[in-house]
């Protein structure tokens, strides 16, 4: 293989690695959970201030990928006029090349689409009385983007007597309404730390 070739190539491998790396803080929750070992879902939570700088190093390498490429093409063409003829394999064509791109974005974007790989239980329609729905805001640490979201809010909809919960990493909180006959604050915030995430404090609002 070409000597532009290779290095289109580990170029591109490159930004596969990087592009999973900007975003295994969320792909391990996901792995995890279905897994079923929820409790390492921060695991890689320590690589989130890295995501930008991974980002655009995925940018810059498939970006480096892709000159190469073009350049062997072009240098091709000009040194005998016949790269229409050349049928090179898989990993040398521009198929491949597209193929890892699309693949290092799909990864890019996994934490704004990770949520539909959390199956959510079905909740039954039930009456309850007013007095007994409490509304409950657990702060929670941990939570470094959208895809953190998702296995907080699984793990606590799996409680009997919780009727609706909302977990966000930008307000670092977990809000919770739930009939306080059914489930209690102490049962809620066992179920946020089997996801690995820790409850520091919280603020109750009776509803």
């Amino acid at each position: 293989m070409d000597t532009s070739q290779n290095k289109s190539n580990k170029a591109a491998f490159g930004g596969v690695v990087a592009a999973i790396a900007a975003s295994l803080c969320c792909i391990a929750p996901v792995l995890t959970v279905i897994a079923g070992t929820s409790g390492m879902v921060t695991t890689f939570s320590w690589m989130e201030p890295f995501r930008p700088y991974l980002i655009a190093l995925t940018v810059l390498v498939l970006s480096l990928a892709w000159y190469q490429k073009l350049k062997y093409r072009k240098e091709t063409e000009s040194d005998c006029g016949c790269a229409e003829d050349e049928k090179p394999s898989f990993l040398q064509s521009k198929k491949f090349l597209l193929v890892v791109t699309l693949f290092a974005g799909i990864m890019l974007a996994f934490p704004y689409y990770s949520e539909m790989f959390y199956s959510q239980p079905k909740k039954e329609i039930v009456y309850v009385s007013q007095s007994n729905i409490v509304k409950e805001i657990f702060v929670v640490e941990g939570m470094t983007c959208a895809g953190c979201e998702a296995p907080v809010e699984n793990e606590v909809n799996k409680l009997g007597g919780v009727l609706s919960v909302k977990a966000s990493y930008e307000n670092a909180n977990t809000v919770v309404e739930y009939d306080k006959t059914k489930v209690d604050k102490a049962a809620i915030i066992t179920a946020i730390s089997r996801t690995g995430y820790k409850v520091v404090d919280k603020l109750s609002k009776k509803k």
